[in-house]
C-alpha cells in the first residue's frame, strides 16, 4: 500500500503544482523528494525565510498557489518573518510544515507550531488522520485559495508515513471569484460616476489579481478617468498614456498635483492604506471616494467611503463600462494629456549629488532604467534607498513588479527576487537591495548562483541602516550603532561563481552597458556605492509617520 505521503504527493500534482519552495530536514525529506519524483521543481534555499519569500514572490507573479516545505521545530520559527509578510500580503501560499509524531512531546523538535502559525496570522490546517489526511490537504489548499492568505499545514511525521489504501480524491477542482454587484448598486455606482467632472480610477492589488487592466482602461474610457495604481499595482496601466503612476508617498510631483483635483477616487481593489492616501493629504478633502473589492471586510476598514461594493474588480468594471458606453470625455482634454505626459520622475529635475568616489542613488537609478533590458521584473527590498529604483526603473506590467512591503522588513528582497525570477525566466529579473538588507538574506546569493539565474543584484552601498541614519540622525544623535565598514560585494559576487563589478559614477554604469544586456554575464551583482547625503525627501518623512 502508498503511504500518505506519496498519496499526498500525487493530489498535490492533479491539482497543477510544478515548483515547490523548501529547505529540506528529516521531517519533510519524504515528501519533498515524493513531489521531486513526480516532476515537481525543487527549488533548495539556504534558508527556511528564504524559501518562503521566494514562494511569496511566485506566487505574486504567477497568480497562484506558492508552495513550500520545510522541517519541523527551528525550521518552522525561521519562516516566521517572511510568513508574516505574505500574511498580511494576502498572498496565498500553502507551508508543508512537519510536525513530531503524535505523543512526541519530549522531542526536541517539539513545539506549538499551531499556536505560532496562527499568531502569526496564518491559517493552521493539520493531517489529523492517515485516513482524514487527503481531505485535510484539500481544505488547506481550498482555504489558501479561496481565502488568499498562507496555510500551515501542519504533517506528523508518524501520519507522513502511515501506509493507507489508495482512495478517490474529494474534489477535482476549485471555483473562482468572478461576481459583479447587483444591477441596482451597479446603477447607482454609475450614476455617481457621470456625475463627476474629474474622476480618479485607483487600482489596487485586488485588480492585479482579478486581472482588470483591459476592463478598467475600458471604464476610464468611458467616464473620461485618468488612472493610477498603489505601490502594489504598479505597472497595471504602463504604457497608458492617462497613467500618473503610483498614488502615495513614491508619486512625483506633477502626479501629485492632478491626484489632488480629482473630485471622484474610484478605488477598484485597493484598501486605501494611509501610505496610498499620503496620510489624508493626496486627495481633496471634498473628494468622493467609492470603494469596490471582493473582500466585504474591506470596505471601509482603512479610511470611510462614501460608497462601497462588493465585488471583483474585473466583473464589476467591465459591467460599469457598459452601462456608462458611449465614452465622455471627462477629464481627458490635450492639456491633461500633456501635464500627465510630463508628471514622471524622469521628467522631474533633481540636483546630482554625486562625488568623485561616490554615485547619487537617483542619477544610478535614472541610467540604469536607460542600460537594464525593457522586458524586466523588479523586485525591491525595505529600506531607505528603495523609493530609488521605484521611482526610475520602469516595468513593463503588473507581473514586473513584486513589492514585499506589508510587513516593512528588510532583507526579503533576494529570496524574493529568486522566486520572480523563477516565475519568469523569459525576463532579466533585478533584485534592488541595500546592503543591510543583503547581508540578512546572503546565503541566497549562492542560491541565484547556483541556479544561474537571469538576475542582478543591485546594492545601494551606504554602509549603513541608512532610514536609521536619516532618521535619527538629524535629531543629533549619534548613529556609529547603524553604520558599518565598506564591504566589497561584487567581489562576493565573483566568489560564488557570479559577474561581480563595483560603481562609482554614471560612467562607471555606462561602460557596463554591453555586459548588462548579455544574458551570458547573468548573474550579476552591482555594488554601487551611493552617496550616503542623499536623503528621500516627502516619501521618507511619511513613511515614519504613524510608527
Amino acid at each position: 500500500m502508498p503511504q500518505v505521503y506519496e498519496i499526498l504527493a500525487d493530489r498535490l500534482v492533479q491539482l497543477g503544482v510544478d515548483t515547490l519552495y523548501g529547505v529540506v530536514g528529516s521531517g519533510n525529506f519524504f515528501v519533498a523528494e515524493a513531489l521531486r519524483l513526480r516532476g515537481v521543481r525543487f527549488i533548495a534555499a539556504r534558508h527556511e525565510a528564504g524559501a518562503v519569500a521566494m514562494a511569496d514572490a511566485w506566487a505574486r507573479v504567477t497568480n497562484r498557489v506558492g508552495l513550500c516545505t520545510v522541517h519541523m521545530g527551528p525550521g518552522f520559527t525561521n519562516t516566521l518573518t517572511p510568513l508574516v509578510e505574505a500574511v498580511k500580503a494576502r498572498t496565498p501560499l500553502l507551508l508543508l510544515t512537519a510536525e513530531v509524531s503524535r505523543g512526541a512531546i519530549h522531542s526536541n523538535f517539539a513545539i506549538d507550531q499551531e499556536g505560532i502559525g496562527a499568531a502569526a496570522g496564518a491559517i493552521p490546517e493539520r493531517l489529523h488522520t492517515p485516513e482524514t489526511a487527503l481531505a485535510d490537504l484539500e481544505r488547506a489548499w481550498r482555504r489558501a485559495l479561496l481565502e488568499r492568505r498562507p496555510v500551515v499545514l501542519l504533517m506528523p511525521q508518524d501520519i507522513q508515513v502511515a501506509e493507507l489504501e489508495l482512495v478517490t480524491p474529494l474534489l477535482s477542482s476549485f471555483p473562482s471569484l468572478s461576481n459583479a454587484p447587483d444591477i441596482e448598486t451597479l446603477a447607482h455606482l454609475a450614476d455617481r460616476l457621470r456625475t463627476a467632472r474629474r474622476p480618479l480610477i485607483l487600482a489596487g492589488r485586488g485588480a492585479v489579481i482579478s486581472r482588470a487592466r483591459a476592463e478598467l482602461e475600458r471604464l476610464g474610457e468611458a467616464v473620461g478617468a485618468l488612472l493610477a495604481t498603489t505601490a502594489n499595482a504598479h505597472g497595471l496601466f504602463a504604457g497608458n498614456p492617462w497613467n500618473l503612476g503610483i498614488a502615495g508617498g513614491f508619486s512625483a510631483p506633477g502626479a501629485v498635483e492632478l491626484m489632488r483635483q480629482a473630485d471622484l477616487i474610484l478605488a477598484m481593489g485597493a484598501s486605501l492604506t494611509a501610505w496610498t492616501r499620503r496620510h489624508g493629504r493626496l486627495f481633496d478633502p471634498r473628494a468622493e471616494i467609492v470603494q469596490v473589492d471582493i473582500d466585504p471586510g474591506a470596505i471601509g476598514a482603512r479610511y470611510p467611503v462614501a460608497f462601497g461594493c462588493v465585488g471583483d474588480v474585473r466583473a464589476t468594471a467591465s459591467a460599469l463600462a457598459n452601462l456608462l458606453s458611449p465614452a465622455q470625455e471627462g477629464w481627458r482634454t490635450p492639456e491633461v494629456a500633456e501635464r500627465v505626459r510630463r508628471s514622471t520622475w524622469q521628467d522631474t529635475p533633481f540636483e546630482d549629488k554625486s562625488t568623485a568616489d561616490l554615485i547619487d542613488p537617483r542619477t544610478a537609478s535614472k541610467a540604469l532604467d536607460e542600460l537594464l533590458p525593457a522586458e524586466r521584473v523588479l523586485a525591491i527590498d525595505s529600506g531607505h534607498f528603495m523609493a530609488y529604483p521605484i521611482m526610475y526603473l520602469t516595468v513593463p506590467d503588473e507581473r514586473a513588479f513584486v513589492f514585499t512591503q506589508a510587513f516593512q522588513s528588510i532583507g526579503l528582497g533576494l529570496p524574493t527576487a529568486i522566486g520572480a525570477a523563477l516565475a519568469c525566466p523569459d525576463r532579466v529579473t533585478i533584485a534592488a537591495v541595500g546592503d543591510g538588507g543583503l547581508f540578512m538574506s546572503l546565503p541566497e546569493l549562492e542560491t541565484v548562483a547556483r541556479l544561474k539565474l537571469p538576475l542582478v543584484v543591485i546594492v545601494y552601498n551606504d554602509c549603513a541602516y541608512g532610514a536609521e541614519v536619516h532618521h535619527f540622525a538629524p535629531m543629533g544623535y549619534d548613529t556609529t550603532t547603524v553604520t558599518f565598514p565598506d564591504i566589497d560585494f561584487a567581489a562576493l559576487g565573483r566568489a560564488l561563481g557570479m559577474t561581480g563589478h563595483t560603481v562609482r559614477s554614471v560612467a562607471d554604469l555606462y561602460a557596463l552597458g554591453q555586459v548588462l544586456r548579455d544574458r551570458d554575464r547573468y548573474p550579476i551583482v552591482l555594488d554601487m556605492k551611493v552617496n550616503p547625503a542623499v536623503r528621500g525627501d516627502e516619501w521618507f518623512d511619511l513613511a515614519f509617520q504613524g510608527h
